[in-house]
């Protein structure tokens, strides 16, 4: 949002100067008679060029957080609370807003509301900001008018969203730190490190093991095509990137995350937490409970979860129950399988739901506290396998030039 420089008189007459933010020079001057200053001059003040995000506008690059729609989503639960008109809360959450993809959503939503659409149909023109669920929940709160309830729901549910995928992003990170900082290690040697034993051994004309041989002939291999390397595994990376974009290959991503050594139980119980709570929040707002599941299945954001969510839909439609359908989809423990039976036959499936999820969640925080303990023992053999295949390749021989100056 533009920044101005402004100068007035308050209200006793007294001259007053400074800088506000507004979205146009007309709504800075309104703002400034609120305050009970008179403006004298506005004048927009020049901003400096930002490359980076020259380059995100022209290329529609921008993405809205988790922790800005949380903040929209409160902001707007408290308002339409405060009995404010849904376009009036709009507006003032406008003048506080700097993510420009959430403003231009904004709005172009203010628009379609004076044009008389409504609420979600307006947010249905922005799926990059509102999920098929948020925009589901809105039309329930819309049509039960019950619109506060409903925003003070979603905010719940993203908050809880957005521990979850900190968690997940926890349990990622030290198995890739540690992954990076090995390849890194690997490259090091490789570029620097054993080419200087190269020469060393060179120079001493010794008989090499094959240990040592398979060392010096990858160092050379990199020493060399280190560019063509580097090309190749930039060409790797924008291919599985094209790769898991596709419809298959995503599913077959999607699978591999929930299913992957070590990490994947914690995917996996994230997306059920994620599922369960998407659907307590649906089917206890009075959403139809296929609707719900067609609605979770296009916002849960894992396609291969997705896969069975629609399964579920497809046998709910065909009237079989809902503990059935969940069976036959194998994703959850025979627990979990007891709760839905438990909330569906004593006509409280939503709390159940509710319980499942936070069953999840808790399993899912005990497992990211634990995972290091799961992984060290990994990093502890990398390591050593790299110090024994040095050893073998580089001091053996070391050891035998030492042996030989001694004779």
């Amino acid at each position: 949002m533009p920044h101005f420089e402004f100068k007035g008189r308050s209200a006793n007459g007294q001259p007053i100067d400074g800088e506000i933010e507004g979205a146009s020079s007309t709504a800075v001057a309104g703002l400034l008679m609120d305050r009970g200053v008179t403006p004298i001059s506005i004048v927009e003040k020049k901003q400096q060029i930002d490359v980076i995000e020259v380059f995100r506008e022209r290329f529609d690059l921008h993405k809205i957080s988790i922790e800005e729609l949380l903040m929209f989503t409160r902001q707007m639960g408290a308002l339409i609370k405060a009995g404010i008109p849904i376009t009036r809360a709009i507006s003032g959450i406008l003048e506080s807003v700097e993510n420009p993809l959430l403003i231009k959503s904004l709005r172009d939503i203010l628009e379609q509301l004076e044009s008389g659409r409504s609420l979600s149909v307006s947010c249905a023109r922005h799926p990059r900001v509102f999920s098929n669920l948020y925009i589901s929940m809105i039309q329930v709160g819309e049509n039960t008018g019950r619109l506060d309830e409903t925003f003070a729901l979603m905010a719940d549910y993203i908050d809880r969203n957005r521990r979850i995928t900190q968690n997940i992003k926890t349990a990622l990170r030290y198995p890739t730190t540690v992954i990076i900082a090995i390849a890194i290690a690997m490259a090091i040697l490789n570029l620097f490190v054993i080419p200087k034993f190269a020469a060393f051994f060179e120079a001493n004309e010794l008989e090499l093991p094959w240990q040592t041989v398979l060392l010096l002939n990858m160092s050379n291999f990199f020493v060399e095509y280190w560019g063509f390397v580097g090309v190749a595994l930039i060409a790797t990376a924008i291919g599985f990137k094209r790769y898991i974009n596709s419809v298959t290959g995503r599913l077959r991503w999607h699978r591999f995350i929930v299913r992957a050594p070590l990490i994947g139980d914690i995917m996996h119980r994230g997306m059920m937490a994620r599922f369960a709570r998407s659907f307590a929040m649906a089917y206890g707002a009075g959403v139809p409970i296929v609707q719900a599941m067609g609605v979770i299945a296009r916002s849960i954001g894992n396609d291969f979860i997705a896969s069975h969510v629609n399964g579920m839909r497809e046998g709910i439609e065909r009237g079989e129950a809902l503990t059935r359908v969940a069976h036959r989809t194998g994703m959850f423990t025979p627990v979990v399988m007891q709760m839905f039976a438990v909330g569906e036959e004593a006509g409280n499936l939503d709390e159940m739901m509710t319980f499942i999820a936070d069953f999840y969640e808790e399993e899912v925080d005990y497992d990211v506290k634990t995972l290091s303990d799961k992984i060290e023992p990994l990093i502890y053999v990398a390591i050593g396998a790299m110090v024994l295949v040095l050893a073998l390749g580089i001091f053996v021989p070391m050891w035998d030039i030492a042996q030989l100056a001694g004779r």
